[in-house]
């Protein structure tokens, strides 16, 4: 299948791969784990790369809608759900550092892409 224009940004290929990192993570934990926080951090992740089609197609965003996923993108800058899931001890310290950088990464050339649009 051939890339569409937003799949070869590299920003668009960090978000596809920190979505995946934290379904990797999330798919091993127990159920009441997966239904509570683990959707939750799923959602959240996924919301970023969901977001590029509608913003390449756009270039501007018109509403809040257009706004949620950069929204939940730039609060994953915060770590407030590695955080949860840690202390919660359904994130080792070597899977919060890998998200982590991921995160770190994704969340400057996220501001980027969003003040180029």
């Amino acid at each position: 299948m051939e890339r569409t224009n937003f799949e070869k940004l590299h920003v668009y290929q960090l978000s596809e791969k920190l979505a995946d990192s934290v379904w990797h993570v999330v798919i091993n934990w127990d159920t009441f784990a997966k239904d509570t926080v683990g959707k939750q951090i799923v959602r959240a992740a996924d919301s970023i790369g969901r977001t590029f089609p509608k913003e390449a197609a756009v270039a501007t965003c018109k509403t809040t809608d257009d706004l949620s996923g950069w929204r939940a993108a730039r609060c994953m800058k915060r770590f407030i759900w590695l955080r949860r899931s840690y202390l919660r001890r359904l994130l080792t310290q070597s899977e919060v550092k890998k998200l982590r950088l991921l995160v770190e990464e994704l969340a400057p050339k996220l501001n980027a892409f969003l003040r180029s649009v």
